[in-house]
């Protein structure tokens, strides 16, 4: 079925959806990957940042201290930038964040100046001797009060406010979510490299090289061809590598280019923590409209995001967060309106999920509020108002695959023993005065890829090689940061061919080796990119195959790979082969209106969530988790089953523990002694089903899973809160704070 579906793999060697050795698996494991901090660079200085304190205040004077010797120090401002031949600013999609402040600071932690020296303790101590002059500004803090837009977007389908007028009930709530810090293993760090004529080679830890690539070249002025980026083993991006690593490119590069010499900039845990970005904070507002038999016949939707001081990549995660903020519901009358505002705080940028996972946990809260409002059971009301195949998203697409909402709902349920566990729990709240016990339920879909025309736009290319020896080389700018990405494409080229996985070697990202195969974002690597990969090596097969006079049909042995190969490159025939994204699904999308195809694919999930509260200290604790996903196919089931096991953590993290608290616009617990991450004892047991069902255009049937499972983790655990103490829960996280004051508002 997975190869009708594809159209590929038909000569499969069982690579495809085993679990096969992860490709960086032993370097990691043995300590011998290199991260960019391992990296011995000859005569490399060590680079630091001075930032602001003040969130909002006039850039008055930066002065250097004439009682300190200078002269093994080197410092740039933005004053130095027409000197070095620097444009000031970030590229990114607006033009409006500079590399280093000049005039004004737009927020605490702001960088102001750089300073490089021999040695990172030497260039602290030369920072410590800039004396910078502020004036003071009032800051602008609270989102809500902002009305400076970075973007607004909005969906209409039908006529929602006649819909509501007319509705046998109206349930209205607002549900507000915190800020969540990434908490990757391994901190930003870079090391640039001057080359001669202001050319620039730049390795580090990141998602996306192009994208630092094009904000170099933009920064320094230079053509593609004198800035090569090279990704180096990289720990852990979860958005907070894709666009923030260009920042510290871009110091770094600045330093480099004025000192003639190679500098490395490493953040620590601490500055790194409280000076990147992290996933937007706000509120999503409901009115929601429904008739006697309970069927959604309203859906009027507000969302309101705080982008921080710069636009980073606040409109994508806004458009995101407005496409998916209906839900995997059917409902004819459909208003969402969005905006992402501006505030002296630190900017806020690219999360796993891309502001999906504040809509989920908004709507399903609110989906459980209704019930209870209703007299519902909880599970009833969705199965009433889950979409069927064929059926429309808010978007206007349809959607064939919809269904399957449905199923993981049900396959959840049957797996969760959700209805013989809410008897238990009832009895065992009975027969207990310090602990309640509940559950939870939430369902959620995700869009597989860029929004709308962006796959369209971006034209993504990869390629594959033939190589001496039987060997085949996959280029392609998609990064391994921790997700697996070359032992899945690895997989997807040996079936695609009919060669074992040892004989796949993937290239590393670097821009002077490697095509634009896109950032590595949206949960795309495996269905997008993975696709283009297949295609590629599909060209190169046929290629080989005319050459050597063999059939499409017949199957590769190892030695007659080897041998037709060396034949072929004996021959002076083309080894490399191209393949660009070509729409397989033939979306059709309208950005004006935001309307149409908004993804080629959906990933569709459903989450219970068991947990047992103390009425003491209202602490939580997750008893266990279930969740059935259907992600069309896995290339590598053990290693989407991690994927998914992390993304559901990562989102408990986000609704019951991390809590960024603000002072004066500056994160004030920016420690991982009082920024409080979920541990390996927080984390309940997880139980994953995965639906084996072949997305028709994804390499064997593959879909997106890196982002789905963040989406459900939070609404489902607050909603097992609520259910055992019967109470409202609308913000997150839920601390034991949170949960005392709510039980203590809610009736006896």
């Amino acid at each position: 079925m997975s190869r009708l579906a594809t159209g590929r793999g038909r000569r499969r060697t069982g690579a495809v959806g085993t679990n096969v050795l992860r490709s960086e698996g032993r370097e990691k494991l043995v300590g011998t990957a290199r991260y960019v901090a391992d990296f011995v660079v000859p005569g490399a200085l060590s680079g630091v940042t001075v930032r602001s304190p003040h969130p909002h205040a006039r850039l008055v004077e930066i002065r250097r201290d004439p009682r300190f010797d200078w002269r093994g120090a080197v410092v740039v401002t933005a004053a130095d930038l027409p000197r070095l031949g620097a444009e000031n600013v970030v590229a990114l999609i607006v033009d409006d964040q500079p590399i280093l402040a000049e005039g004004v600071v737009r927020h605490a932690e702001e960088p102001v100046a750089l300073v490089a020296a021999a040695t990172r303790e030497e260039a602290e101590r030369a920072a410590n001797h800039l004396e910078v002059v502020y004036e003071p500004l009032a800051p602008l803090l609270d989102y809500e009060l902002s009305t400076t837009d970075f973007d607004r977007f909005s969906i209409e389908q039908g006529d929602a406010a006649r819909a509501l007028r007319r509705a046998a009930h109206v349930v209205e709530a607002t549900y507000r979510f915190g800020a969540q810090e990434h908490a990757y293993l391994e901190p930003n760090g870079v090391v640039a490299i001057p080359g001669e004529g202001g050319a620039v080679e730049l390795r580090g830890s990141m998602q996306c090289p192009y994208y630092v690539h094009k904000a170099l070249a933009r920064l320094l002025g230079l053509s593609g061809d004198r800035v090569r980026v090279v990704q180096t083993t990289t720990g852990g991006g979860f958005g907070g590598k894709e666009e923030y690593p260009s920042v510290v490119a871009g110091h770094a590069a600045l330093l480099a280019r004025a000192a003639g010499r190679p500098v490395r900039i490493l953040y620590d845990r601490a500055e790194d923590l409280v000076a990147t970005t992290k996933r937007h904070p706000g509120h999503v507002r409901h009115r929601t409209g429904l008739d006697r038999q309970g069927r959604l016949v309203a859906m009027e939707v507000e969302i309101v995001l705080d982008g921080g001081a710069y636009a980073t990549l606040s409109p994508v995660v806004l458009s995101r967060a407005t496409i998916h903020a209906a839900g995997p519901y059917r409902c004819a009358d459909v208003t969402i309106s969005g905006r992402v505002v501006a505030t002296n705080t630190p900017p806020h940028g690219a999360f796993r999920g891309f502001g999906v996972p504040q809509v989920a946990f908004a709507l399903e809260r609110h989906v459980d509020r209704i019930a209870r409002t209703l007299g519902i059971d909880p599970v009833e009301l969705r199965r009433r108002n889950l979409l069927a195949d064929g059926e429309a998203i808010a978007t206007g697409q349809r959607v064939a695959d919809a269904g399957d909402s449905r199923a993981t709902l049900e396959a959840a349920l049957r797996r969760g023993r959700w209805a013989k566990r809410k008897r238990e729990f009832a009895a065992f709240n009975r027969e207990q005065s310090a602990k309640r016990r509940g559950l939870g339920l939430a369902c959620y879909f995700h869009g597989t890829g860029f929004t709308g025309s962006g796959e369209i736009k971006l034209a993504s290319v990869a390629a594959v090689e033939l190589v001496r020896g039987g060997r085949v080389r996959v280029l392609a700018a998609s990064t391994e940061i921790g997700q697996g990405t070359r032992t899945v494409f690895a997989q997807i080229v040996a079936d695609t061919i009919g060669i074992p996985v040892a004989a796949v070697e993937i290239v590393e990202a670097d821009t002077a080796r490697v095509p634009d195969s896109g950032p590595t974002v949206a949960s795309r690597t495996v269905a997008i990119v993975g696709r283009i990969v297949a295609d590629a090596a599909t060209s190169l097969d046929r290629a080989l195959r005319a050459h050597a006079g063999r059939t499409a049909d017949a199957r590769w042995t190892p030695r007659d790979f080897a041998r037709a190969a060396e034949r072929y490159l004996d021959s002076g025939s083309p080894a490399r082969f191209e393949a660009r994204f070509a729409n397989p699904a033939r979306q059709v999308w309208d950005d004006a209106k935001h309307r149409g195809d908004a993804y080629g694919a959906y990933g569709w999930a459903a989450t219970l969530a068991a947990v047992e509260v103390d009425l003491a200290t209202y602490e939580v604790t997750v008893l266990d988790l279930v969740s059935a996903l259907e992600i069309g196919r896995a290339i590598h089931p053990r290693m989407a089953e991690g994927q998914i096991e992390g993304g559901l953590a990562q989102a408990l993290g986000w609704g019951l523990f991390e809590d960024v608290v603000w002072k004066n616009g500056r994160m004030a617990n920016g420690q991982l002694t009082n920024y409080i991450l979920p541990t390996s004892v927080d984390t309940p047991p997880m139980t994953t089903v995965l639906l084996d069902r072949p997305y028709a255009h994804g390499p064997f049937g593959a879909k997106g899973v890196g982002e789905l499972p963040m989406d459900g983790g939070a609404p489902a655990a607050v909603n097992a809160i609520v259910d055992a103490l019967g109470v409202e829960l609308d913000a997150i996280p839920a601390t034991p704070e949170r949960i005392a004051a709510a039980h203590a508002r809610s009736p006896a």
